[in-house]
């Protein structure tokens, strides 16, 4: 199959795929847009949004209609690496055994990471990013495709412990999940109230996942494309030099490289989804709020005047 072609059948699948969701998921189509955006391009994401909005069923149902094995870990401040990963316990031969862990799955619901202790948290981003996990000096891969979706309280931060920014940049998209209007809150109520059982298709595979991504990379895009999306990574910088005074005046650090390497990863499966054969500079556009807003740091001038990390974005695209 060329390339052309399979560009026309992953839009196709897209459409179907979110036709099916939405069969559970009620609205969200930017929430659910850019989840399937991560997997597409083999990235992680980070969802930030208050208890209750469906967050672990949004999950599962897409994991059931790509046809991938999930798995959700709930974090709390006294789970252990080893209650992740696994660990090696003593059969009846004497012989040491490994135990999987739940992080062994295609796609990981991480529930409110930031509640649980630095080195669970390390443990878990270790995987994301060689997909592997290491136990008593062993390797063990894990299985492709593979997708850590974690999630955020943006409320009740007593007690938790926020991620570093160094690995907050280890997730693709930071997707910020809001109420549902009052329209769709009716349709949720009406759906969770009654006996109506609702079944999902699975359209993908796991196979097909990973030449999905192998596609979106081999998609080539135009030199003034990259060249845009790495000006507007540096351009949230505020100690580089030609760094503009807005960004000086309410920033203290800014987007490094592996944004400007999302922006053009996102912007070629936004352009694949769309039908397009190339990305430009609309589709890097497109993208930016989701992998620049936990990748620049504001300052306590900015805090103070209520500037937002939306405002800053907007100001630079």
């Amino acid at each position: 199959m060329s390339d052309v072609t399979a560009v026309q059948n992953l839009v196709k699948k897209h459409e179907a795929l979110k036709n099916e969701i939405a069969k559970v998921i009620i609205g969200q189509d930017t929430v659910v847009n850019q989840i399937l955006l991560s997997i597409y391009t083999g990235g992680h994401s980070l969802l930030i949004g208050v208890p209750g909005l469906a967050k672990t069923l949004m999950v599962n149902t897409i994991a059931k209609t790509l046809g991938l094995d999930f798995k959700r870990i709930q974090f709390t401040p006294d789970l252990m690496p080893s209650d992740i990963l696994g660990s090696e316990v003593l059969d009846q031969n004497r012989n040491f055994k490994f135990i999987k862990g739940p992080v062994f799955a295609n796609i990981i619901l991480a529930d409110e990471i930031n509640r649980t202790p630095p080195k669970t948290q390390a443990a878990l981003l270790e995987a994301m990013q060689e997909r592997s996990v290491t136990i008593s000096g062993q390797r063990h891969q894990l299985d492709l495709p593979y997708f850590v979706l974690a999630t955020q309280n943006p409320i009740e931060q007593e007690g938790t412990y926020p991620l570093p920014e160094a690995q907050l940049d280890r997730f693709m998209f930071a997707i910020e999940l809001k109420y549902p209007t009052k329209a769709e809150e009716i349709e949720v109520v009406k759906n969770t109230t009654s006996d109506i059982s609702i079944k999902v298709n699975a359209l993908f595979n796991a196979d097909e996942i990973i030449q999905v991504q192998q596609l979106v990379r081999r998609i080539p895009v135009p030199d003034n494309v990259i060249d845009y999306a790495v000006t507007l990574a540096s351009a949230t910088r505020p100690k580089e030099d030609g760094a503009s005074d807005f960004v000086k005046q309410y920033l203290d650090w800014g987007a490094g490289p592996r944004a400007s390497q999302n922006l053009i990863l996102a912007a070629k499966a936004h352009a694949a989804i769309s039908g397009k054969f190339s990305p430009d500079i609309e589709d890097v556009k497109a993208v930016a709020h989701g992998i620049l807003k936990h990748r620049i740091i504001k300052n306590y001038k900015a805090e103070a005047e209520g500037i937002t990390e939306e405002n800053i974005i907007n100001k630079l695209l």
